[in-house]
């Protein structure tokens, strides 16, 4: 057994008081967003600071939970692409009650986002489908994403068939691939502090839309 009782750090980089935060979540994410951003993502060397964790309810009950990109966000939500009959495609049309966590060490901070995820329109995930370079359009036709397969070399004949028929063509988007559009009604903004006196604030929206802030015992 490998004991980590010892691992320790002191966080001490910011702090998040209720005096210098806006009424929104959306408009602090974007501002802990570009200000990570601005550090040099999440270990200072230009990570992705759009990287997040999507859980979700599998159709077997149990949840679980996978790193993804985040594509957009705005005061509707926060969206993300993936192949709507993957895993992680069928847990949420099951179940669209997802969570988002970003981890953001480097400035020691968390998001936790929960919210009900909806499909984008299909001219929104055309347009980002048209936006990718074509080896990963290929990528998304090529691949039935959670589905068993023998090898990799299968992968890698399918697409090289692929790119041999769409040499001189336009690759389409496939119907099962596309976005999701987050609609948050819980946001969680986590801040390390020394101690273990961490700074928690938390955002849960109300039936008239507006915003309840409530401050978290760490």
């Amino acid at each position: 057994m490998s004991d980590l009782s010892n691992y320790r750090k002191s966080y001490e980089k910011s702090a998040l008081l209720e005096s210098t935060i806006p009424e929104d979540p959306i408009n602090l994410f974007k501002r802990w967003f570009h200000e990570v951003e601005d550090f040099g993502g999440t270990d200072g060397s230009g990570a992705e600071v759009n990287a997040m964790t999507v859980s979700t309810f599998g159709l077997d009950g149990f949840p679980k939970a996978r790193v993804v990109l985040l594509k957009k966000f705005s005061e509707e939500g926060f969206v993300f692409y993936t192949n709507y009959n993957s895993e992680k495609g069928k847990a949420i049309l099951e179940n669209p009650k997802v969570c988002l966590s970003f981890f953001w060490h480097s400035m020691e901070r968390q998001v936790i986002i929960k919210g009900i995820a909806t499909k984008v329109p299909e001219n929104i995930s055309d347009n980002y489908f048209d936006s990718r370079p074509d080896g990963s359009k290929l990528g998304a036709v090529v691949s039935n994403q959670s589905e068993v397969i023998p090898n990799r070399d299968y992968l890698e004949k399918a697409l090289k068939k692929l790119e041999l028929q769409y040499e001189n063509a336009s690759i389409p988007r496939p119907k099962h691939w596309g976005g999701f559009l987050v609609n948050p009604i819980e946001v969680e903004f986590w801040q390390g502090r020394a101690n273990r006196l961490h700074d928690r604030i938390r955002y849960h929206i109300q039936d008239d839309y507006s915003w309840k802030i409530d401050r978290l015992a760490p």
